[in-house]
C-alpha cells in the first residue's frame, strides 16, 4: 500500500450483490478495502459467489455484522471513506 493509499469501507447494506461488485472494482486501485454486510446474504446465488471469490482472491476482508450500529460505526472510524450501497 502506497503513502496515498486511502482504507475504504463498503457497507453492503439494500442491494448487497451491487456492493460486492462495487468493492471488487476499487480492488484495481491501490487501497485497502473492506467490506460490511448487514443481514443475511445469499451464498447459494451464482452472482454472490463470484463477488466473494474475486474478493478472496484479492484478500479482501468480507465481515457478517450482527452486532448492529456499533460494530460498523467503529469501522467508520477506521475508514477515510465509507459507501452505503
Amino acid at each position: 500500500m502506497s503513502d496515498n493509499a486511502k482504507r475504504i469501507l463498503v457497507v453492503a447494506r439494500d442491494d448487497k450483490v451491487e456492493a460486492l461488485r462495487m468493492a471488487t472494482g476499487l480492488t484495481l486501485l491501490d487501497d485497502e478495502i473492506r467490506v460490511a454486510v448487514l443481514g443475511e446474504l445469499d451464498e447459494n446465488s451464482d452472482d454472490v459467489q463470484l463477488q466473494l471469490e474475486s474478493l478472496d482472491f484479492a484478500d479482501v476482508p468480507v465481515e457478517r455484522v450482527t452486532e448492529g450500529p456499533r460494530a460498523v460505526a467503529g469501522m467508520m472510524l477506521n475508514s477515510d471513506a465509507v459507501f452505503f450501497v
